[in-house]
Parts: C-alpha cells; structure tokens; sequence
C-alpha cells in the first residue's frame, strides 16, 4: 500500500500538468476563457502579445513589452505550456518539467510585480513552489503513482540522462 502523501504528490501533479494544458489549448484554440476564438494562435494570433504587452507593469513591464508577439517567444511559450503540462500530467519527466514550470511561473510573476493584492505573493509565486516541490519529490514517486514515472525512469534514454526523470 503506497503512502497517503504520494497521492497528493500525484494529484498535485496531475492539477499543475491540467493548468498548464489547459492554457495551452485556450492560446491554441481560443476556448473563450484567457483568448477569445478570433485572438487564437490557430486563427493567427499572438499568444504573448496581449499580455505581454498591455497587461505587464512595475520594473520588468519595458523587457516583457519589448519581447510580446515576437514569434520565438510565442514558440517558446507555447512549447513550455505543452511540455510542461504533457510531462506532469502523465508523469514522465517530472524533474524537469517542475523546474521549468518553476522557471516559467517566477517570470510571470516578475512581469506583474507588484501583485495587485499583496505586497510580494501572488498564485505564481505559489505555483513556483508547487513545481520546485514536484521537481524535489519527482524521486521516487511523484510521477510513478497514477503515471508512467516508474516505466519512464527505467527507459534506456532516462538511464543515460538522468536529468530527463
């Protein structure tokens, strides 16, 4: 019988992999919820440029609207939301999947500093926590149980770089 925290490890898991996926196909498709059909990726929009560019304040707004709509940070971004979401949603590489949604989630953060109702933390902040917790906890079994972690680890490619688990 496993332990009840690796539960909560797998279901948080699977919730950060959700939001992630789910951004990732609101930008795609436009699904009416952040973007609306016509500003969808797939209709030719930019999914970086509404917010970098009009929805950025405090010290970094100038870099983040400098870089808004550019087409690589668009692939870029767009490439990190499914990466992401895939890796934690199945369980398979979960270590970098955490940092790199960490990494991810803190530049968000940096980009609407300060946060409109508290002086430093916002859901980012929290969802950077989250992901560095996955990413700590990825060995053993954060995405063995209800994933695919344990088959992914034992892969051939994984074995060779560790760093992909």
């Amino acid at each position: 019988m496993l332990p009840r925290d690796a539960y909560f490890w797998a279901t948080l898991r699977i919730f950060m992999g959700l939001l992630f996926l789910w951004a990732f196909f609101d930008k795609v498709f436009g699904l009416g919820f952040a973007t609306k059909a016509e500003a969808a990726w797939i209709n030719g929009g930019s999914p970086t440029l509404g917010f970098l560019k009009f929805g950025t304040h405090g010290p970094f707004s100038s870099f983040y609207q400098s870089i808004a709509g550019q087409p690589l940070v668009n692939w870029l971004f767009m490439l990190g939301l499914l990466g992401i979401g895939i890796a934690m949603t199945i369980g398979a590489g979960v270590k970098i999947a955490g940092w790199s949604g960490a990494l991810m989630t803190l530049f968000m953060w940096t980009a609407l500093l300060p946060p409109a109702n508290h002086p430093f933390l916002d859901e980012h902040i929290l969802e950077t926590i989250c992901l560095i917790g996955l990413a700590i906890h990825a060995a053993p079994s954060a995405g063995e149980v209800l994933g695919i972690g344990k088959w992914w680890k034992s892969t051939a490619l994984v074995q060779k770089f560790t760093w992909l688990a």
